[in-house]
């Protein structure tokens, strides 16, 4: 089975595609699976129902800016691989509070990467050889698309907002750490993910949220921006699939051939409410509004993911029809996840507005 005898230390391993990864890990390897989470607002340990209870699971509650914690880390489980999913990702927090952004995705970045080259050197050289840390990272690193074209690895790199430039610094620091200290790292760059588990703040879970207590469904501007759909345990396979064949040195593009308008997401997920949990007068479609449009919003972001598919064999399996009818019916039978997020506090106002 994949990953025998081996330990992976997944940062960012309590939040949405960390979370996904991890339980992936668990379920179908039999990897040693060391999750490192500073338990952020966004980050929910009961998104990884029974891994407490597996022997190759630990947890460290850690923040990746914390070099003398990391280091530690490092010694004490000695790790084959890490997979980077450390980062604050939200576009409309980052317009309100850069500095978080800043900190997590460029210093932490940095930090994470000293500290794993100081263990690597460390290492014999068969263990070099085996090592390799995975850097996760955004299709917004590469700005807005127009209606035409496709993101690909050689796309040059023109981040719009903080969090796109936060992220795109640390792809940056990466690549650097790769080239001048040989520290074999690999780079990906997904799509919008979506799926089970995901912070009420994003989009679908956002919409399917309200749309079940019958509140308006807020749509950024006229709903025309597109953006392109990965389902999370289609992204989670990719991950461990780039792990273990990707190329040091190499980036891989991740995604799902899945663009969608927002409009169009929102309406499919009114009329899979209407099915999925009937209620109301009237259909959810009826509960859709227009709102004034976030600063800087780029207008279509789509990702070629041929290179992933023709060098290392992984496509995605889920179409986002059949993956959005799954994530749909999951908040409508989970209510107990997203309602416990919503009772300890997090409540949804519009932010971003600069």
């Amino acid at each position: 089975m994949r990953f025998k005898g081996a330990t992976v230390l997944v940062t960012g391993g309590a939040g949405f595609i960390g979370s996904a990864v991890v339980r992936h890990l668990l379920g179908d390897t039999e990897a040693n699976v060391v999750n490192v989470d500073k338990l952020t607002y966004a980050a929910n340990l009961a998104s990884l129902p029974g891994a407490t209870s597996n022997p190759r699971y630990a947890f460290e509650q850690r923040c990746i800016c914390e070099a003398d914690s990391l280091r530690l880390l490092f010694e004490k489980y000695q790790p084959s691989a890490v997979l980077n999913l450390a980062a604050e990702s939200h576009v409309d927090r980052s317009i309100d509070a850069p500095s978080d952004f800043i900190q997590t995705n460029v210093v932490g970045t940095f930090t994470l990467l000293q500290e794993a080259l100081r263990y690597w050197r460390g290492l014999s050289r068969e263990a070099r050889d085996r090592f390799r840390m995975v850097h996760v990272s955004t299709d917004e690193v590469f700005g807005s698309l127009g209606r035409e074209g496709l993101f690909t690895e050689t796309t040059a790199y023109a981040p719009n907002s903080p969090y796109s430039a936060s992220k795109a610094a640390s792809d940056h620091l990466v690549r650097a750490w790769r080239e001048t200290y040989e520290l074999p790292t690999v780079v990906t760059n997904c799509t919008n993910n979506y799926g089970p588990y995901q912070f009420p703040e994003k989009l679908i879970p956002h919409m399917v949220i309200r749309g079940l207590a019958g509140e308006s469904l807020p749509v950024y501007g006229d709903g025309k921006n597109v953006r392109d759909w990965l389902f999370v345990e289609d992204h989670a396979r990719a991950l461990t699939t780039v792990l273990e064949r990707g190329v040091v040195g190499e980036t891989y593009n991740i995604g799902a051939r899945s663009e969608r308008t927002n409009l169009d997401v929102v309406e499919t997920i009114s009329d899979l409410l209407d099915e999925l949990a009937p209620g109301g007068s009237g259909g959810r479609r009826g509960l859709i509004s227009f709102v004034t449009d976030r600063p800087g919003h780029d207008h279509r972001y789509a990702i070629d993911p041929s290179k992933i598919e023709r060098e290392l064999g992984w496509s995605a399996t889920e179409k986002f029809e059949t993956g959005l009818r799954k994530t749909v019916r999951w908040y409508c039978d989970n209510r107990g996840w997203w309602q416990a997020i919503l009772d300890r506090g997090y409540n949804r106002p519009r932010i971003g507005l600069g």
